[in-house]
């Protein structure tokens, strides 16, 4: 699993893991149970540079690469999908967003904050009418000299109660081509209008902050704009082909989290005498598990690697983002079949992989999107 990995990735990994052996592993089940966001958790990521990974050491970040960044969170996710998921959208959503298509000032203002983790970045793309449909948003932003007035709703917004700093996405021209009159914008916590309400009652990722974001006549100066006027949608794009594939690091180390806990069970639970684990059908369950999820991280780390060259990757993270989200799915549900009963209580971790493994088939675009994507592409 490590060829493609340099010595600094390998230690990066290292200490990502001792972190979260001692303070994301024996406290992950409590998480899941209140869904309580752990801020205290995120926070000590933040001063280990983890909220930092896509910024450059001029704004005060570790830089890691897509390579490296897949690394930390598929080793987050293998202990905590919901913790993993936090650094995932922080890094590759809001912030990404800022990063990449933000001005000089903008990045100089808010990067530092949120590489050290003081403050924590959300993204406001969908809608309660538009989710794989994205071009169909209805938040508006109307121009008024050198400002903006922003209405609408965003919903399913990650750290959308939590978060400090947020890249919203708005129609400006609704005249134009649809998906290409949309301007993103940056607004703050506590702007007048702006109000967040948490969701709570989800199936999986419950300690991961999810909200409703409203906004009623809510001005914004033109210098907080985030790009081009009219351009935010091809910008999402780009920065959806990026955020799969940290959802593909994320479902890889789900699946790898459901392998290693059912081995270690097939190895100890005794039936007919001997470890299930030298029963054929466990093997066989087990040998599928180990197989897709090291095809998945495969996929994933090419699909990061040419991001990494500069080179068009939007077909590879789409292909990345599908196997390795079903193959998570198959593979939680395998590592609750080999635990049997057990697997279907609270007191071993692989339910609450299999929870938060759903998410992956759904978020940064369905596994149905991806297919259009990767199709869209063969036939092109």
């Amino acid at each position: 699993m490590d060829f493609d990995l340099s010595e600094e990735h390998l230690h990066l990994r290292r200490t990502v893991r001792d972190f979260c052996e001692r303070e994301v592993k024996p406290k992950a089940r409590g998480w899941d149970e209140t869904g309580e966001f752990p801020r205290e958790t995120v926070r000590a990521l933040g001063e280990l540079g983890v909220l930092g990974m896509s910024v450059p050491e001029a704004y005060g970040g570790s830089e890691l690469g897509a390579v490296g960044a897949a690394v930390v969170v598929e080793e987050v996710a293998r202990y905590d999908g919901s913790l993993a998921l936090t650094v995932a959208s922080h890094n590759g959503l809001g912030t990404g967003h800022l990063l990449r298509f933000g001005s000089e000032e903008l990045k100089r203002r808010y990067l530092p904050d949120l590489a050290a983790g003081r403050k924590l970045a959300a993204w406001g793309l969908t809608e309660p009418g538009s989710g794989s449909d994205a071009a169909a948003l209805r938040t508006t932003a109307v121009r008024k000299g050198d400002r903006w007035i922003l209405n609408g709703s965003k919903q399913f917004i990650t750290q959308g109660s939590v978060g400090d700093v947020f890249v919203i996405l708005a129609l400006t021209n609704p005249e134009a081509k649809k998906g290409k009159g949309v301007t993103a914008f940056l607004l703050e916590k506590g702007a007048p209008g702006f109000t967040q309400r948490a969701m709570h009652g989800k199936l999986g990722m419950r300690s991961s902050d999810t909200a409703e974001l409203h906004l009623e006549d809510v001005e914004v100066p033109d210098a907080q704009r985030v790009g081009e006027v009219d351009a935010g949608f091809t910008n999402t794009l780009q920065i959806l082909d990026r955020g799969r594939i940290g959802i593909g690091a994320l479902a890889v180390g789900l699946g790898r989290g459901a392998l290693e806990e059912a081995r270690a069970y097939a190895k100890e639970r005794r039936a007919f005498g001997k470890p299930i684990g030298e029963f054929q059908a466990i093997g066989f369950m087990l040998a599928d598990m180990a197989t897709e999820i090291a095809a998945a991280r495969l996929l994933v780390h090419r699909a990061a690697a040419l991001a990494d060259r500069g080179e068009r990757f939007n077909r590879e993270a789409a292909m990345a983002k599908l196997f390795a989200s079903e193959a998570a799915m198959r593979a939680t549900s395998k590592a609750i079949q080999i635990h049997g009963g057990y697997g279907y209580t609270r007191d071993f971790p692989v339910e609450r992989y299999f929870r938060d493994a759903k998410l992956c088939e759904i978020g940064e675009g369905t596994s149905e999107v991806q297919r259009m994507v990767i199709a869209r592409d063969v036939l092109r």
